[in-house]
């Protein structure tokens, strides 16, 4: 259990490490606040050139200014802009006892969580904050795609008349236009896929899970059911939320694709690599399923793409977790973190060498789920 600090020791000691634009953008006053009410805060401004959902590049240089900055500290955040927390890093900081991730996707790209857990230091990542967004966003795609919106749209601005008569009014967008007690399909049931669940609930939906890793005790309190892949993908609507990882790379290929009902919408918010854009294409031609699309296989989508000639495809461009209120709530959740943590309480978000490895990155050999 952790425990603060003795009444003549110091204050616990909390420090960032980032790049500019993150503790602009993510860290908000009043949460530095919430943190300065009960410990030390401490900023440390790194720009390791990094990528999104690849591995932090090795700079040993940037690595031992780090291994110094949190040599004197109970917990050390980091985000992009950092160097890798190496095993020297965690050695050189025998009082931390929390390591945070802010936006790492849980692949851990930016830490060495085996070396962590050695040492005794638990890690978080917060990078669920964006799935506030995603769901929204998801759950905004299901209805413009019931209405087949996109097929209207493209008929206003091509200054046609979008309002048909009474007898042409059938099939995509008015035949099984409403949401409400629909079967809706989850494929993935992670913080994204839970966090849609809740939004689903006035609808009334009958929400099914596809998800062979989470616990099955999650069925009752969010009223979904868990059942095969081939039974979600006869769902009225089906969600794509799972990560792109070794295991999920091309899980949705042409006979899965061909297992979704006419009639249906199919929206994906999580990776594009996770369904194959051939076996899609090929799907949509067919012209009885509307896609609701917000990423791609190739990204970004080519301005060539007969996606973008289709009727029955809405498209965004990989905006379902980008907004301000979701880079604020990166640090607010881990504030939230450390101060539980403070008191002795176990992680919300905790991240395991076993999480880790159950999002190994994609390879030649990777095998779809089935």
């Amino acid at each position: 259990m952790t425990s603060a600090p003795g009444p003549a020791a110091r204050r616990w000691r909390v420090g960032l490490a980032c790049n500019e634009a993150v503790r602009r953008d993510y860290v908000a006053d009043a949460d530095i606040s919430r943190l300065e009410a009960v410990a030390e805060f401490s900023y440390l401004p790194v720009s390791v050139a990094s990528r999104l959902g690849a591995p932090a590049p090795r700079d040993l240089e940037a690595e031992a200014e780090l291994a110094c900055f949190a040599a004197e500290l109970d917990v050390l955040l980091v985000c992009n802009g950092a160097p890798f927390v190496s095993a020297q890093v965690l050695e050189a900081a025998p009082r931390l006892t929390l390591l945070g991730e802010l936006e790492g996707d849980r692949f851990a790209y930016r830490l060495d969580v085996d070396a962590a857990q050695q040492c005794g230091v638990r890690v978080v990542d917060t990078s669920h904050a964006s799935s506030w967004p995603a769901a929204e966003w998801a759950l905004g795609l299901a209805l413009v795609g019931l209405r087949n919106a996109g097929a209207s749209f493209r008929r206003m601005i091509a200054h046609e008349n979008a309002f048909l008569p009474v007898a042409e009014r059938s099939g995509p967008g008015y035949d099984g236009a409403e949401l409400s007690h629909k079967r809706v399909g989850l494929i993935g049931f992670g913080y994204l896929g839970r966090r849609l669940v809740e939004l689903l609930r006035p609808f009334h939906v009958e929400a099914l899970v596809f998800d062979p890793f989470v616990p099955r005790a999650l069925a009752e309190p969010y009223g979904v059911r868990f059942g095969s892949l081939a039974t979600i993908l006869g769902s009225d609507v089906v969600f794509v939320l799972v990560p792109h990882t070794a295991a999920t790379e091309g899980m949705l290929g042409a006979d899965e694709l061909d297992r979704l009902r006419p009639g249906s919408v199919f929206v994906n918010v999580s990776r594009g690599q996770v369904v194959d854009p051939t076996a899609l294409l090929t799907r949509l031609l067919r012209g009885d399923v509307v896609a609701c699309l917000d990423v791609f296989d190739p990204e970004p989508l080519p301005l060539d793409s007969p996606l973008l000639e289709l009727p029955n495809v809405f498209v965004s461009p990989h905006i379902a977790g980008v907004t301000a209120e979701s880079r604020r709530r990166f640090f607010s959740l881990m504030v939230d973190e450390c101060l539980a943590h403070f008191e002795g309480l176990e992680p919300l978000s905790e991240l395991t060498s076993g999480i880790v490895r159950l999002r190994t990155p994609p390879s030649r050999d990777a095998r779809p789920l089935s």
